[in-house]
């Protein structure tokens, strides 16, 4: 199964204002990768992509906490992030869930190093950075929710890959997916990457789960959970 390579936070957290647009040059002539995601970055500095993916600009459209609090985590939830990059979910997930335990999934060496760096500094025992494979999240144990944000439309062969998914999932687990509005954002991946809401819910369906309920609260994103 091909999946799009790493850090599918690249268009999210594109945060950076346009990032995208930003790296244009880099990608021209750039050989596409068919892991996490479509155009593959090197994170050799996973110090400076912090200073990208972490801006505290990002909050205005974000929303973290909102986003947080519609997850309505039990205090011991066990959750993963799928395209964690370098923690702005699964870090604050940590820190507000203590007595939980929250995965921080990537297929990026350097981000999973930079991950267990923060995870030492910040104090943040219930956070476990994974290595996961481009085919696989590996998931080390069943959890209550998966989330991924900005990285479903990086995902190639979606119904499959989703199916697998269930297998990670408790009896009434969630999967949360937060992407891309279609439409000019001022952040974002172009346009024809994005992938509208109600082709999100098909494409669950297919892959065997049901639509629970959809939020409208982020100005540039949807955020669907499925059961």
């Amino acid at each position: 199964m091909k999946i799009i390579s790493v850090f599918i936070l690249i268009f999210a957290t594109a945060c950076a204002g346009n990032h995208h647009s930003k790296h244009k040059n880099h990608h021209k002539g750039h050989k596409v990768s068919h892991s996490w995601h479509a155009h593959h970055h090197r994170f050799d500095d996973a110090e400076k992509w912090a200073k990208v993916f972490e801006k505290e600009e990002r909050k205005k459209w974000q929303k973290p906490n909102q986003v947080i609090r519609t997850l309505n985590l039990k205090k011991t939830a066990k959750v993963a992030d799928i395209g964690a990059g370098t923690g702005y979910f699964p870090v604050r997930i940590a820190k507000k869930r203590p007595a939980g335990r929250v995965y921080a999934i990537d297929i990026e060496p350097n981000l999973i190093r930079y991950l267990y760096k923060r995870k030492y500094k910040e104090g943040l025992k219930n956070l476990f950075p994974v290595l996961g494979s481009m085919d696989d999240p590996l998931i080390p144990e069943k959890v209550d929710v998966i989330m991924m944000v900005d990285t479903y439309h990086h995902i190639s062969k979606r119904a499959q890959y989703f199916s697998h998914l269930k297998t990670y999932l408790k009896k009434n687990g969630r999967i949360v997916i937060v992407d891309f509005k279609k439409g000019k954002l001022p952040v974002g991946p172009k346009d024809k990457m994005k992938i509208a809401p109600q082709q999100v819910i098909k494409e669950m369906k297919e892959a065997g789960f049901e639509l629970h309920k959809m939020e409208s609260f982020l100005p540039y994103q949807y955020m669907i959970t499925f059961k």
